[in-house]
């Protein structure tokens, strides 16, 4: 391995080698690394991306000079995928498209980061003189390693702040491998046609055609990149919003519903007290009794001090009995003050249907259960949803996967109650452990 090292220093200079390739790519590979979520611990993901980048470089070295032309591109494409591997195996992204996507800028950057470098080093080689023995190519090699790639990591921390924000659709992805596909060929088209028009059978000539071409599909993948993130932040504004207004508009027509309901059952009540006054025969008045205590149930039940935490609650609760779930609620609802109406109605109306919907999946009537706590604790305000839980909960990106099927748009009632804490500086809490999933908002109050 140290021979076929130092012959890339000390040999010909003409010839790009594999071993700085091998080194570049797996450098793509870890600022990507680092501005995307881990899978797992630090140390999951170090030894993750080490095992993989040791493979990835010692697979180019040993095939450094000695690979016919026929398999170049099937190796490099094999290379690529080790690439999406490392990627997939230490980032948690929402879908199998954001690997191929980021494995594809991981790419270019390898591309870029080698080409750049060997061009500048063959100039000084073969034009200034430079001794070109192994100490100083290692020391060269690595001062423009951690330029370029300090540089490309900086500025894909500026375009890419909010990755787990990003949706990277089928469509991105093609787009990011056609425009990968379409530079690469490109950029390595004179190792096949030396003489025409777009191309050159000149070494130093090459290096530079090589390395703006790289540099261009950084730029087009940059400026991709920026428009995915545009679209992406849009529509989650955008369905968040939608959320936001759906669970508001489900408050005010529960709102109606129930005052309306509560009209009819005093007016039913009083009926059946008037009935029941007249009435001697004890069978017909235990029917009575019977009757008024079953359409109690439908009587407003919750008064927590603010009359849009009373509603949802009360329109949850009567759904709640209706399919045999315990809903203990515990609520200092004047602490809400601070909040809008449409907030309180998004996070209360989410949590308490999520919530819901999966305790409904649970047979054993002892653990339908659901417990919801609202209340100042010291400076802050406490809010707990926590719900019998049987199944195994998956989280992606922070969130917990929808068993709603749709993986592109899931979670979007959690990550509606996520942007509402965000937007009172609080902080939020997902545990399902111990048979229970546990939602837990902790908002600062002004004293």
């Amino acid at each position: 391995m140290m021979e076929l090292i130092q012959s890339t220093f000390m040999g010909q200079v003409t010839n790009t080698p594999g071993f700085l390739y091998g080194i570049a790519y797996c450098l793509g590979l870890l600022v990507s690394i680092l501005v995307c979520r881990k899978k797992g611990n630090g140390r999951q993901v170090t030894l993750r991306f080490l095992i993989l980048s040791a493979f990835i470089i010692t697979s180019m070295v040993l095939t450094d000079g000695i690979l016919p032309q026929p398999l170049f591109i099937p190796f490099e494409i094999v290379v690529f995928l080790l690439m999406t591997l490392a990627l997939y195996r230490c980032c948690d992204f929402r879908n199998g498209n954001a690997c191929f996507y980021y494995a594809c800028r991981s790419f270019m950057m390898g591309e870029f980061g080698a080409s750049l470098h060997w061009q500048i080093y063959y100039f000084l080689v073969h034009s200034m003189g430079m001794n070109a023995a192994l100490i100083w190519g290692l020391l060269h090699m690595a001062a423009d390693y951690i330029l370029v790639f300090g540089i490309l990591y900086l500025l894909e921390r500026k375009i890419n702040r909010n990755p787990d924000e990003i949706v990277i659709t089928r469509g991105a992805m093609l787009q990011a491998i056609i425009v990968t596909a379409g530079f690469y060929a490109v950029s390595n088209l004179s190792y096949v046609l030396g003489h025409t028009p777009f191309t050159t059978s000149f070494t130093s000539e090459l290096y530079i055609i090589r390395t703006i071409t790289d540099l261009g599909a950084l730029a087009v993948l940059a400026g991709l990149h920026m428009q995915i993130t545009d679209s992406s932040i849009r529509l989650e504004n955008e369905l968040l919003q939608q959320t936001l207004q759906l669970q508001y508009d489900n408050y005010k027509l529960s709102e109606e519903t129930i005052a309306l309901v509560n009209q009819k059952y005093h007016d039913l009540r009083h009926q059946i007290h008037l009935l029941r006054s007249g009435m001697e025969n004890s069978a017909q008045a235990e029917y009575l009794h019977q009757m008024e205590r079953e359409i109690k149930s439908y009587e407003a039940q919750f008064r927590t001090g603010n009359k849009i935490l009373d509603t949802i609650l009360t329109a949850k609760d009567i759904h709640c009995q209706s399919v045999g779930i315990q809903m203990i609620c515990v609520a200092d609802g004047e602490s809400l003050g601070f909040m809008e109406p449409m907030d309180i109605s998004a996070l209360f109306g989410n949590a308490v249907e999520n919530a819901i919907e999966s305790v409904e999946k649970i047979a054993d009537p002892d653990r339908r259960l659901i417990h919801i706590t609202v209340g100042r604790e010291k400076s802050f305000l406490r809010i707990r949803v926590e719900n019998c839980c049987d199944e195994k909960v998956i989280f992606k990106a922070g969130l917990p996967v929808t068993s709603k099927g749709d993986e592109r748009y899931h979670g979007y009632g959690t990550r509606s109650i996520r942007s509402i804490v965000d937007k009172y500086k609080g902080s939020m809490t997902i545990k399902a452990d111990d048979g229970w999933y546990r939602l837990r908002i902790l908002f600062p109050l002004d004293t």
